[in-house]
């Protein structure tokens, strides 16, 4: 369910980021470094979901597995 919600929280903002980009691109509106920060913020973004994911994934999985020995 948490890895759901996280998948489809990640797919919006990639998409709001590609859109806000290009419009920036287009000169729609005007964005001073828009593409460096949307960059940065996805990656911050990847890197917090993957410490997160890692950890319910091998933690909590680990904690069930013991518990059933």
């Amino acid at each position: 369910m948490l890895k759901k919600i996280a998948s489809y929280s990640l797919v919006a903002m990639v998409i709001a980021f590609t859109v806000l980009g290009l419009l920036a691109i287009w000169d729609v509106i005007e964005v001073q470094d828009a593409i460096r920060k949307i960059l940065l913020s996805l990656f911050v973004i990847f890197v917090a979901s993957v410490v997160v994911l890692f950890i319910f994934g091998v933690v909590i999985r680990d904690d069930k597995s013991t518990k059933q020995i």
